[in-house]
Order: structure tokens, then sequence, then C-alpha cells
């Protein structure tokens, strides 16, 4: 199943609080919950004014679909072609 890093221009990302962070992961839960198994929310990485998830989906469609269902923006969709860490050097 191919992944995506989805950028979400979200301005304050890095300000937010505890509680609003878990209020949009409910949000993303519950729309996952409704489309069914074949898309995944990995994790995110919350910055000063974006927020970087990854996922596996079947498509990008997928991926943009969650995000209307969301309200969330999805400035930028991309599939992953390989992933490299330090082992990649050895």
């Amino acid at each position: 199943m191919p992944k995506f890093v989805i950028e979400r221009e979200i301005p304050g990302a890095g300000t937010l609080t505890p509680d609003q962070l878990k209020s949009i992961s409910q949000t993303s839960c519950g729309v996952l919950s409704n489309m069914g198994p074949q898309i995944q929310w990995l994790q995110s990485y919350v910055t000063g004014d974006k927020i970087y998830c990854v996922y596996i989906a079947p498509d990008e469609e997928m991926i943009r679909e969650h995000a209307r269902q969301g309200g969330f923006p999805a400035n930028s969709v991309k599939q992953v072609s390989t992933v490299i860490d330090p082992t990649t050097a050895e």
C-alpha cells in the first residue's frame, strides 16, 4: 500500500494546545473510521505553521477525501517513493 506525506498549512500550528491537538486527532480518527481500513494515519509532525502527516492509502484521492471530510487543508500530497535512514549508509 502506498505511503503519502501530506503538508497542511495551519497558521500557528506549533502553538496549538494539547486539547486542540487532541480534538483535531479525534476528528481525523472519526473520519478514518468512517472511510474504512484502506486508509491509515501513521503519525504527524507539528511545526510552526504546518503539520506534516504520514498516511497509508491506495491513492492520493483517498487522502484528499479524508481532508475534505475532516475539514483539514491538504496543501501538498506526495507519494513516498523510498524511505532512507542512517542504515542506508551501511
